[in-house]
């Protein structure tokens, strides 16, 4: 039996979730429909392959929508929480926050999409934070 990599679920936890593999193509994303899926400006993502993610809360898989001709995103149909996206090809891309534990080093960002999407008030707290005196 193959060892327990993650586990997370929605806010209620009618839907959970346990992943047998390390995460891939860990990343942000800013573009419109992350944007509105997630109703926050950036979604952090990790993705694995079908066959290594099992859901075994008693809601059993998310309901999805259909947002592309590609892909559709997951929720839970009790509370709504989005849980992340069902692709057409072998994957399934989960939010990080749904994640117990976000600590694990597969699941840090190493890129960001739509960049261009966020917008310019985006990095004026941490600026301003940064100049503050200690």
């Amino acid at each position: 039996m193959a060892e327990i990599m993650h586990r997370g679920g929605c806010l209620c936890g009618s839907i959970r979730f346990e992943t047998t593999a390390k995460a891939e193509n860990p990343h942000t994303c800013s573009c419109k429909m992350c944007q509105r899926h997630t109703g926050s400006l950036s979604a952090a993502w990790v993705e694995f392959p079908k066959s290594a993610v099992s859901w075994t809360g008693e809601g059993g898989p998310p309901s999805t929508y259909r947002s592309s001709a590609i892909s559709s995103r997951a929720f839970c149909p009790a509370c709504g929480s989005t849980i992340g996206a069902i692709d057409d090809q072998p994957t399934i891309a989960l939010l990080v926050g749904c994640f117990d534990t976000t600590e694990h080093d597969d699941l840090i960002a190493s890129s960001h999409s739509f960049q261009s999407y966020q917008p310019k008030w985006w990095n004026i707290k941490t600026q301003l934070a940064q100049d503050q005196p200690d």
